[in-house]
């Protein structure tokens, strides 16, 4: 993927929260078509990554640059522009309580077409069938799982069928098989939409499964983009410590998690 167009581009980004610094310079290159995932540890600022590559939070200094436009100069209306081209799947899958399966999934066509409930239903229920979960349309999201309600929140994120699908922590909260369905639909998804998906998890079993390749974002900075079997076998001693989870060489031969 080397000769792929930079469709997103993070400039020496910063973001802090008063005297608490996220994100300290953090420049990155996410290539048209691939699936990038940003690990590292919890409450690191992962999830700030993508909520200021959607403009939901201002940046501090740098510049993100989301298919030709600079997020971090444009107004509110020049963002529902751009947001229109990302889809999101948010770690709680977010959906609205009170609303059917087919009012949450119709939520972004209602506000960026002028489709009529007809086509609604249709376009509905085609990406309902894309997530595997046809004919729910008519329930309430208590009624479903945590993983199928993960499927309804991807479905909502597909719904408009945008090029860049965003993922902030999809498998968390789930048990193992139920997050190997949605790692599975993840890779599916990318094949069958074409889209650049950016995943942030610290699910190294799930990034492996889902990516081409992987950023590690440490101290407020991107410290390595590599494919997932260089990453696997990287000696800086920052990624081993997260991969082996501060184990041993030995200790992990013995549990079987040794990675290289």
């Amino acid at each position: 993927m080397t000769d792929a167009e930079v469709i997103i581009e993070y400039q020496d980004v910063h973001k802090g929260f008063g005297e608490l610094v996220v994100l300290n310079g953090v420049n990155l290159e996410v290539l048209r078509g691939e699936t990038l995932t940003i690990v590292g540890r919890s409450g690191i600022g992962k999830s700030v990554m993508l909520k200021t590559l959607t403009g939901l939070l201002p940046v501090d200094s740098g510049h993100i640059i989301v298919d030709g436009d600079d997020v971090t100069t444009l107004g509110e209306d020049e963002l529902r522009r751009v947001r229109r081209k990302i889809g999101m799947l948010f770690q709680s899958a977010a959906l609205f309580d009170s609303m059917t399966i087919f009012e949450n999934v119709a939520y972004p066509l209602r506000e960026h077409t002028d489709f009529d409930e007809a086509k609604q239903l249709e376009v509905v229920r085609e990406t309902l069938a894309m997530v595997d979960l046809p004919g729910v349309e008519d329930q309430y999201p208590d009624e479903l799982s945590g993983g199928m309600q993960k499927r309804v929140g991807l479905a909502r994120a597909i719904v408009l069928r945008p090029p860049i699908i965003l993922y902030d922590e999809p498998t968390t909260g789930l048990d193992p098989i139920t997050a190997n369905v949605i790692s599975r639909l993840i890779k599916r998804l990318q094949k069958r939409l074409e889209v650049t998906s950016i995943v942030v998890t610290h699910d190294l079993e799930h990034a492996f499964m889902v990516t081409d390749r992987i950023a590690m974002l440490h101290g407020g900075k991107i410290i390595s983009v590599m494919r997932v079997d260089e990453f696997r076998r990287s000696r800086d001693a920052r990624v081993r410590e997260f991969v082996t989870g501060g184990l041993t060489e030995e200790e992990l031969q013995s549990v079987g998690r040794l990675f290289t």
